[in-house]
C-alpha cells in the first residue's frame, strides 16, 4: 500500500501555521500572567519639609468671616478624593465662631475666635469641608441652620452626650456590581465618661453613606458594637485608616490602651476587611484573629489578634495612618511608646509586606513643627498624623502629603477650648511633605 505524503510546500505551510499558533499562545499566556509583585522593603522618612501653602489654605478659610456658620478650626483631618476631582475633608470637633484680631482680648499677638455664634453653639462634634478640583476650599458641610448649627453626622444623644467622629473614608460602588459610586465614611461613636476618658468612652463603629455628587447623608449603619466589652481601654474602634488592595477594603482599628492605664503607654492595632462595594454591610466584614479571617467581631479582639502593639514601646497612639508604597505598607503614628513624652511631638513609622504584618519598627520619623507662637513651651502638642496620598503623584519616590493636628495640653477640655479660642493658629491642621527611602 502506498503511503500518503504531504507535498513539500504543504509541509512548509503547516510548519508556519504551527509556529504562528505557538507564538500566539505564548503571547496570550504572557499577557494573561500577572507581572512580578512590587518589591517590599523597609521604608522610613528620609526627609521632610513644611507645606506652608496647604497650611495657609486652611488658615485663610478659617479666618474668613463672611459667614458665621463656617469652619474656623477642627481636628481629625481625614480626606478622600471624589470622582469629579473635588476633595472631601472630614473633621471631628469643629469650631464655627467668627475670627478677630490680633491682638486678642488677653493682649496676646494672636487672632482669636468668638466663644459662640449668634443664637447657637460655638462648635459641633463633626463637619466637613469641600475643596474644588483646583484646590480651593469652597464650603462647610454641617446640619441645622446658621444660627443653630448641628453636626453633619447627628449626635446619638444629648444626655448623656453621645456623639460621632468621622474618620477614614473611601469612594466605592454602591454595591459590588453597581455603576454608581457613593462615599463611605467610617464613624467612631463615643460617650462622655470620667477621667482618663475625658475625650469619650468608645462605644462602636458605624459606616455612613453619602450620595454623589451632592454629598447628602443617606444612611448610617452599625458595624461593630463595643458596649459588651467591660474594659473600656480594650474596646476597638475601626476606621483609623483604610486602604484598598485588590477586591478588598482593609480597615485598621485601635483600642484606647494609652487612656486605660500607665502600664500600657501605647495602643494596639487591629484589622478587618470588607469586599469593595460592601463596606456599609456589617455582614460582609471579616476580622483578623491572628491566623485567619472570622465573621465574629469578637474574634478580632482576642489575645493575639492585634497586628501591631505590645502595650509598651511598640504600638501606636490613638490615631495613625497608612499608605502603600510599591509592595510596602507604611504606618505613621505619634511615637506613643517613646520615653519622656516625646510621643507628643515625634512621628514614627512602621512597615510591613502585608496588612496582617509582621510589622517592623518603630523606625525613621520626624518631629512635627508646632506653630512658631505656640507658647509657653510644653503647653502645645502635635497629634493625629494623617496621610493624603490623593495629593501625591504616582511616582514611586514622590513626596507624600501628611497632616497633623495641634492642640493645647490640658486634662480639662474646657481649658483647652479656652486656649484654642484665644489663639486660632492652634486646633487647625498643619501639613508636611515627606520623602520615604529604604533603610
Amino acid at each position: 500500500m502506498r503511503a500518503v505524503t504531504t507535498p513539500r510546500r504543504g509541509r512548509v505551510h503547516l510548519l508556519a501555521a504551527a509556529l504562528a499558533l505557538a507564538l500566539l499562545t505564548s503571547v496570550i499566556l504572557l499577557l494573561g500572567r500577572p507581572g512580578p509583585a512590587p518589591e517590599c522593603r523597609a521604608l522610613g522618612v528620609a526627609s521632610w519639609a513644611a507645606d506652608h501653602g496647604m497650611t495657609a489654605a486652611f488658615a485663610q478659610y478659617g479666618d474668613d468671616g463672611s459667614r458665621t456658620d463656617d469652619w474656623s478650626g477642627g481636628d481629625g483631618t481625614h480626606s478622600v478624593r471624589l470622582p469629579d476631582g473635588r476633595t472631601l475633608w472630614l473633621f471631628s470637633d469643629t469650631f464655627l465662631g467668627l475670627v478677630h484680631g490680633p491682638p486678642n482680648p488677653a493682649g496676646q499677638p494672636h487672632a482669636w475666635r468668638d466663644a459662640g455664634v449668634p443664637g447657637g453653639a460655638a462648635w459641633v462634634r463633626n463637619a466637613a469641608l469641600v475643596m474644588s478640583a483646583s484646590g480651593q476650599l469652597e464650603r462647610t458641610l454641617i446640619a441645622g441652620t446658621a444660627t443653630s448649627p448641628a453636626p453633619l453626622f447627628p449626635d446619638l444623644s444629648a444626655h448623656p452626650r453621645h456623639w460621632r467622629w468621622p474618620v477614614a473614608a473611601v469612594v466605592e460602588p454602591r454595591t459590588p456590581s453597581a455603576r454608581e459610586d457613593v462615599v463611605r465614611v467610617l464613624l467612631w461613636d463615643r460617650m462622655e465618661g470620667p477621667a482618663p476618658f475625658i475625650y469619650g468612652v468608645p462605644t462602636g463603629t458605624e459606616v455612613a453613606t453619602l450620595s454623589l455628587p451632592d454629598l447628602r447623608v443617606e444612611s448610617i449603619e452599625r458595624i461593630s458594637d463595643q458596649g459588651g466589652v467591660a474594659d473600656w481601654s480594650r474596646r476597638v474602634l475601626y476606621g483609623t485608616a483604610v486602604v484598598r488592595d485588590g477586591g478588598w477594603t482593609y480597615v485598621f482599628g485601635g483600642d484606647d490602651g494609652r487612656a486605660g492605664t500607665p502600664a500600657r503607654p501605647s495602643s494596639h492595632v487591629y484589622l478587618a476587611r470588607a469586599p469593595v462595594g460592601r463596606l456599609g454591610d456589617a455582614s460582609a466584614w471579616r476580622y483578623w484573629d491572628g491566623a485567619r479571617w472570622q465573621r465574629d467581631p469578637a474574634a478580632g479582639q482576642t489575645p493575639g489578634a492585634q497586628v501591631l502593639g505590645d502595650g509598651g514601646r511598640r504600638g501606636t497612639g490613638s490615631a495613625f495612618t497608612l499608605v502603600r508604597k510599591g509592595g510596602t505598607w507604611v504606618l505613621f503614628t505619634m511615637d506613643a511608646g517613646e520615653a519622656h513624652g516625646s510621643g507628643l511631638s515625634a512621628v514614627t513609622t512602621y512597615w510591613a509586606c502585608s496588612p496582617q504584618g509582621p510589622w517592623h519598627g518603630p523606625g525613621r520619623g520626624f518631629v512635627a513643627p508646632l506653630p512658631p507662637d505656640s507658647v509657653p513651651s510644653g503647653s502645645v502638642a502635635a497629634y493625629n498624623p494623617q496621610a493624603h496620598p490623593e495629593f501625591t503623584s504616582g511616582h514611586a519616590d514622590a513626596e507624600l502629603l501628611l497632616s497633623y493636628d495641634v492642640n493645647w495640653l490640658s486634662t480639662e477640655p474646657s481649658v483647652a477650648e479656652a486656649n484654642v479660642n484665644r489663639n486660632v493658629t492652634l486646633y487647625r491642621p498643619r501639613f508636611v511633605r515627606l520623602r520615604l527611602k529604604p533603610y
